[in-house]
């Protein structure tokens, strides 16, 4: 154990980066969100230690202190999920469409046709009693699997 005394008390700044190293790894390998905290802690602590040597006890006071405050303010101020996890996934194709406009290119019967939204051609069903005519413009509401309900724009 002397030797990782002496090597600290010689080299603080390569501990602190291999340390901030490994929990980045960690986090890398894991995608848990809750490694990459300690990590940055650990990289800003390489830097303290240019500034403050030979205060072991400070550092790791410091280090426990930055580590614990970034984790909470990033889970209570950071978005879980890219989404923010009420809204459409991004690579959902389909139910991205709701709320754009297009028009018929297939005329509505029995409340059943085909519009154009986005450079495709889709399925539809009016949302509504009246049918859109060809070449209505309409406003997709939601997304039922492959099919759009669509409502006069």
């Amino acid at each position: 154990m002397n030797w990782l005394i002496d090597l600290y008390g010689t080299h603080p700044y390569w501990i602190w980066l291999a340390v901030a190293a490994v929990f980045l790894a960690g986090e890398v390998s894991s995608g848990s969100g809750w490694l990459l905290w300690p990590a940055a802690s650990s990289a800003f602590m390489a830097l303290l230690v240019l500034v403050l040597p030979d205060i072991v006890p400070v550092h790791l006071v410091v280090w426990a202190a930055l580590t614990i405050a970034t984790t909470i303010g990033a889970r209570r101020y950071f978005p879980r999920t890219v989404s923010g996890g009420t809204g459409p996934d991004i690579n959902d194709n389909i139910a991205r469409l709701v709320g754009h406009q297009g028009a018929v290119v297939e005329a509505f019967r029995n409340g059943e046709g085909r519009v154009f939204i986005d450079g495709k051609e889709w399925a539809a069903v009016s949302d509504g009693d009246a049918a859109p005519r060809l070449d209505d413009k309409v406003m997709v509401v939601a997304a039922e699997g492959a099919v759009l309900r669509v409502r006069p724009a």
